[in-house]
């Protein structure tokens, strides 16, 4: 294997999902197939011979189902995993739960399709092992317990003529391998009538409903996946939902939000661009921009805009991230008039929105 080759395991019970991943993947220069198992049985002994740079991963396996398995690495010998599952509702707050017990990210198994499908998901399934290889693997803190929200939240995330003043504040963040975990910290914090939010997280459809739905059961504020023409409402985040861009758009002194498709931008969709860049047409220096944990360079240059439209941003600190790969590209930029540790990017957020 060269210097620079990414070695990958892909443990999944079928055979057809073991060979087009291998397939995927080695289409890669960067990436190389080490190994494949059927179980997490066979894995382990894979492991036990060559260690390698990541693991992707199948939830639903005989003999052992894939949380265990990813407990087990993540306590004996953790490596990055990245779970690979089918687009199946009923399987996603199982595969969520793989993040809060340390994978990384989750990716679409390839299905057959169309040329174009195919290729989005070759550079979606490459990208996301690029990125886990990149990752310092930590132990994650567990969830803290929050009251349930009083039906007094609904009513000041009411949309009242004095709220919708052309100075309200709106808040646009992007984020990406990480960011599930860093984006709970960070929402956990904020109270019932925080600024309304924009939030694109890179992660495959489906998965983004289930996301934004345990979410809302840990926070004070409301959050949904974002469906189009939804308003921008204090007490309130959005989520992109996945393979869709989500745009900010103003009519009068109100937010909403469209959700388009079209191609990958920055190699994702949806992109952290496209949502920074309509915020810096749309709201202007009444945006605050806020890029999290995540690989690439998404959302950098949409920051730039934002900034150089007279918004406040604010870019995670490397210390903080688990992949500092966009904040970073963002500082590069001059894009980040803020760099803070993610425990102190919530107060910020506050303060700028007074």
């Amino acid at each position: 294997m060269s210097l620079r080759s990414i070695g990958v395991l892909i443990v999944d019970d079928s055979a057809v999902v073991r060979q087009s991943l291998s397939d995927v993947l080695s289409s890669d220069p960067q990436i190389e197939v080490i190994g494949t198992a059927s179980d997490p049985f066979v894995a382990a002994e894979r492991i036990s011979q060559q260690v390698p740079d990541v693991i992707t991963l199948d939830i639903e396996m005989p003999r052992m189902d894939g949380l265990t398995f990813l407990e087990q690495i993540m306590r004996q010998h953790p490596i990055p995993v990245v779970i690979c599952s089918s687009l199946a509702e009923e399987g996603a707050q199982s595969t969520l739960r793989a993040l809060e017990l340390g994978a990384v990210d989750i990716i679409a198994k390839p299905r057959f399709g169309t040329k174009q499908f195919l290729e989005d998901s070759r550079i979606t399934l490459c990208e996301a092992v690029k990125a886990a290889a990149e990752v310092r693997v930590r132990t994650l803190s567990p969830s803290r317990t929050v009251q349930p929200k009083l039906t007094a939240d609904a009513i000041l995330s009411a949309a009242t003529g004095a709220m919708l003043e052309t100075t309200e504040k709106v808040v646009v963040i992007g984020a990406s391998t990480g960011g599930t975990e860093a984006l709970k910290t960070l929402l956990e914090t904020l109270p019932p009538d925080a600024p309304g939010i924009a939030i694109v997280q890179h992660m495959p459809e489906i998965f983004t409903r289930a996301f934004a739905q345990r979410l809302d059961s840990l926070c004070h504020i409301t959050v949904k996946e974002a469906e189009a023409n939804d308003t921008i409402l204090r007490g309130r985040a959005l989520i992109a939902p996945g393979n869709h861009h989500m745009i900010l758009k103003r009519s009068g002194a109100r937010y909403f939000v469209d959700i388009k498709e079209g191609p990958l931008v920055c190699r994702h969709r949806p992109s952290v661009d496209v949502l920074f860049r309509s915020a810096a047409r749309y709201a202007g220096k009444n945006a605050v921009g806020v890029l999290l944990t995540g690989m690439g360079d998404d959302g950098a240059r949409g920051m730039l805009e934002m900034r150089q439209t007279g918004a406040a941003t604010i870019a995670q600190d490397e210390a903080t991230s688990l992949v500092f790969g966009m904040p970073k590209e963002a500082i590069k930029l001059g894009a980040a008039d803020k760099i803070l540790p993610l425990e102190a990017v919530g107060g910020a957020i506050l303060g700028l929105a007074r």
